[in-house]
């Protein structure tokens, strides 16, 4: 299923918590990409295609600020980067050497990249914050990307955050963080996910209502009645 304007403004309406569980009921455990945590408080839940790229550790001949000019490099996988992407980027969880600037994230936010997101960090935080690029990572830091790590490739399957990604996956991202959406689950999720989201809801009004949670949380057959007859 492609993931359509209609798909994105669904799914921008369930919250990571929410798909995390109805994939977890369809056997998925692993879709939480760990250390993506957003720059920025407040930033909106996005969504967007994967588009995925790789570091591996520094090697000396390679990892230099000469390689920046490479035919392979971050700023030619930038310009590869369809409008509306999440770029997904493997850092390996390295924290001490900033995969991207205030200079290439300006450029991603020029091209209309949706947002970033990475198990590593980034450098020259104010300037970032500046390019009003939403990000997620795991911090920030001085050094760059070739002071720990050699940049390899774009669009092909990576690791981030202990999670697999290929490239067009489905990235969300909230406050709660990054979570995956395979590819071909979309219409699955897409089906499901609203209702578990309009079910909490209603869980949560009787919660306010003073309503004990067993038979509640998880819905007894008498409270799935009750509910079923508030939706009509």
């Amino acid at each position: 299923m492609t993931l359509t304007a209609e798909a994105i403004e669904t799914l921008k309406a369930v919250s990571t918590a929410t798909l995390t569980t109805v994939l977890l009921k369809k056997g998925l455990r692993n879709v939480w990409l760990r250390g993506a945590a957003p720059l920025r408080p407040g930033q909106p839940r996005l969504v967007g295609p994967a588009f995925t790229l790789r570091f591996v550790p520094a090697r000396e001949d390679l990892a230099t600020p000469a390689s920046w000019a490479s035919p392979i490099s971050t700023r030619a996988a930038i310009e590869a980067m369809p409008e509306g992407c999440v770029a997904v980027v493997d850092a390996m969880g390295v924290t001490d050497a900033g995969i991207f600037g205030d200079i290439l994230c300006a450029r991603m936010q020029k091209r209309g990249v949706a947002a970033l997101v990475t198990d590593g960090v980034v450098r020259d935080v104010a300037g970032v914050l500046e390019t009003n690029l939403p990000v997620w990572c795991r911090g920030v830091a001085a050094p760059p990307s070739v002071a720990g790590l050699t940049f390899v490739a774009w669009q092909e399957p990576i690791g981030c955050g202990g999670v697999a990604v290929f490239p067009n996956d489905i990235i969300v991202v909230d406050q709660d963080g990054a979570v995956l959406i395979p590819a071909g689950l979309l219409a699955a999720v897409l089906a499901e996910a609203p209702e578990q989201e309009r079910m909490e809801a209603w869980i949560m009004t009787k919660v306010d209502e003073g309503a004990s949670l067993p038979g509640l949380y998880p819905m007894n057959a008498e409270t799935k009645v009750l509910y079923e007859a508030s939706t009509k």
